[in-house]
């Protein structure tokens, strides 16, 4: 069985109104995409689905982990996650993606896929720049050898920078 099937909802039997689904993502489901920065996650997704006559909206819950790389030292942690997205699917004559979260679909469809969504979804929720967490202290947490590597290395004096020799050129 297609792992990733379970996130198709065929929603043409479905009754008007809400109905509630539940989800773990988890390592298989992003192995199942085969591309991705996240390969390690627990995230309980609830998804409220209300079915009205001419369109779908969908409600998304997430909360969980994933687990990223320090951009600082490399070592891997494991990120709190949580948010929310509500996406608008509209029935119409062919596919097309109005905005972020309206999506049209052919009214001759009778499932819709929602595992990419939530593959977008999560890896939205991480930020740009992934460091560690500081303690209650406030220090770093980061792993303690690379930053005293680091540290040693800027002691040395600045960087050369290859902008630097622009610097150097008359242009007079």
């Amino acid at each position: 069985m297609d792992y990733l099937k379970q996130f198709v909802i065929p929603f043409v039997g479905l009754a008007n109104g809400n109905h509630i689904y539940n989800y773990v993502i988890d390592d298989k489901f992003f192995e199942s995409f085969g591309y991705g920065e996240i390969s390690h996650a627990g995230v309980q997704t609830e998804l409220t689905l209300n079915r009205s006559e001419r369109m779908l909206i969908l409600n998304f819950r997430m909360k969980g982990f994933v687990r990223v790389t320090c951009d600082r030292c490399l070592d891997e942690f494991d990120l709190p996650v949580e948010g929310e997205q509500e996406l608008f699917v509209r029935f119409g004559h062919e596919y097309a993606e109005e905005d972020d979260n309206v999506i049209i679909i052919p009214e001759r469809d009778s499932h819709f896929d929602i595992a990419p969504l939530i593959f977008d979804f999560i890896h939205l929720m991480i930020p740009y720049k992934v460091i560690h967490p500081d303690n209650e202290q406030g220090e770093s947490t980061c792993d303690p050898e690379i930053i005293k590597k680091l540290n040693e290395l800027s002691a040395h004096g600045k960087t050369e920078s290859p902008w630097d020799k622009l610097k150097d050129l008359n242009f007079e």
